[in-house]
C-alpha cells in the first residue's frame, strides 16, 4: 500500500519509537519470543493499514498493544486446540530442547495470574510504564493499578517460592 512520504516518516518513528515496548509486552504475555515477534509483526502490518485512522489516537501504542493482546489470546486459543491434539495423537518424532526450568516457572505462574493483573504487571515491570501511565492506557483509576500491582507480586511470590506455605506456618 503506497502511502504519501509524511504519512510513511510519522509511522516509522512511531514504530521506531514503540515497538520495543510492545515486543516486551507481548513477550510477557505468551512467554514465547518467537511468537511474540510475529504477534508484534502482526499487530504493527495492522496498524499501518489503519495509520491515517490509528495516528489520530490519543495512543496509537496502546491500540498496537491492544491488538497484540488480541492476537496473542488467539494464538492461546490455538495452542489448547494443538494440545488436545497431541494428548490425542502422541508427541511428535523429534522434540526440541525446552526452555530453562526458571523460564518454564515464570511463564507458568504469570499465567496463573488472573488477566488484568498480567497485564498490569506486564506493563509495569517490561514497559516501565508509571502506574499514572498504567491506569491511562487501561483506563482505570490509579488505585485499581496499585491493588493490581499488589497482588500480583503477591501471587507470584507464592507461585515462585521453593518454600511449601504449610512448611512456613
Amino acid at each position: 500500500m503506497r502511502r504519501p512520504d509524511g504519512e510513511s516518516a510519522d509511522f516509522d518513528a512511531f514504530y521506531t519509537g514503540t515497538a520495543r515496548r510492545v515486543l516486551l509486552h507481548v513477550y510477557a504475555v505468551c512467554g514465547d519470543l518467537g511468537d511474540a515477534q510475529d504477534i508484534t509483526q502482526e499487530a504493527y502490518a495492522r496498524a499501518w493499514q489503519q495509520w491515517p485512522k490509528v495516528s489520530g489516537y490519543d495512543s496509537p501504542e496502546q491500540w498496537v498493544r491492544k491488538v497484540a493482546w488480541n492476537l496473542a489470546a488467539n494464538r492461546w486459543r490455538g495452542l489448547r486446540r494443538r494440545l488436545a491434539a497431541h494428548i490425542r495423537l502422541g508427541p511428535p518424532g523429534d522434540a526440541a530442547a525446552g526452555p530453562s526450568p526458571e523460564r518454564v516457572a515464570v511463564v507458568a505462574a504469570l499465567q496463573r495470574l488472573p488477566e488484568a493483573q498480567r497485564q498490569t504487571i506486564a506493563m509495569h515491570y517490561l514497559l516501565d510504564m508509571s502506574v499514572q501511565e498504567i491506569s491511562a492506557s487501561a483506563g482505570v483509576p490509579a488505585g485499581t493499578v496499585k491493588a493490581r500491582l499488589s497482588r500480583a507480586r503477591a501471587a507470584l511470590a507464592l507461585l515462585l517460592s521453593d518454600v511449601e506455605v504449610s512448611d512456613v506456618a
